[in-house]
């Protein structure tokens, strides 16, 4: 079991650091001043989610174990992150429409998570969940405001829905690991997600004046350490001070 709760711990810790860094390339090239901030802001709420994954998965591993070690020298096909988050940040519209998609399955997520009998992962939930409640919100009206905007903006989101939807199944085709944690209380039966994340999106959507995808061949893999090319582009970023001054600490 406690192999099966590392790998659970470390899946949640790196699909926040990887959205994290994603939305990190957003610093000081968002389109005002003002949503600059906010998705730095976002991305440092992910991050500071994953180090207190890390952090908890760092103990249950121990063997000198530490959150820099499991961010920093585990290799691409151990990274455990859903294929959405590493998705490139694209335009605006892009990045807007992950960020509302991963948030609202992470705010489904945390909310069953609280009641997870492992107190470490439930106090993390109900920390996170106050972070995760802002970025759905934000994300949320930033879609309508791009689906009911200009032809221009409306056409951008259109395009960024064909570009990750295929990527939004993932999220509810529980691991292995995922199924063992969730069948002891543990952790969240993912499956059972579904359902709710659909109505709410399908929600935002018709704000937005955008109709829900048919039909998707969904592509998956992530949370078995089988990733997408774009993976490897950011660890040459968040991997490079380690791997070329190993042992390098502030």
């Amino acid at each position: 079991m406690n192999q099966v709760l590392i790998d659970y711990t470390l899946h949640l810790a790196d699909n926040s650091l990887i959205l994290g860094q994603r939305n990190a390339e957003w610093c000081g090239h968002g389109p005002v001043l003002e949503q600059d901030i906010a998705i730095t802001n976002i991305s440092l709420d992910l991050i500071g989610q994953a180090r207190n994954f890390y952090q908890y998965a760092a103990i249950l591993i121990g063997n000198d174990a530490t959150e820099d070690s499991l961010a920093y020298l585990r290799k691409e096909a151990e990274f455990k992150n859903c294929l959405l988050v590493e998705q490139p940040k694209g335009d605006w519209a892009q990045t807007i429409l992950r960020q509302f998609f991963f948030s609202q399955y992470q705010y489904l997520l945390f909310q069953q998570m609280q009641n997870s009998k492992d107190e470490q992962l439930a106090a993390i939930a109900e920390k996170s969940l106050k972070e995760v409640t802002y970025h759905l919100r934000w994300s949320s009206e930033w879609v309508i405001r791009l689906g009911d905007g200009t032809d221009e903006s409306h056409n951008r989101i259109l395009k960024a829905i064909d570009e990750l939807w295929q990527y939004t199944g993932e999220l509810f085709e529980a691991s292995s690991y995922e199924l063992q944690v969730a069948n002891n209380a543990t952790g969240v039966d993912v499956s059972k997600l579904k359902e709710q994340w659909m109505t709410k999106v399908k929600e935002i959507f018709s704000e937005a004046t955008l109709n829900m995808p048919g039909k998707t061949l969904m592509q998956t893999g992530g949370k078995e350490g089988k990733h997408t090319e774009h993976l490897a582009s950011i660890f040459t970023e968040l991997q490079y001070m380690q791997k070329t001054y190993p042992g390098c600490d502030w």
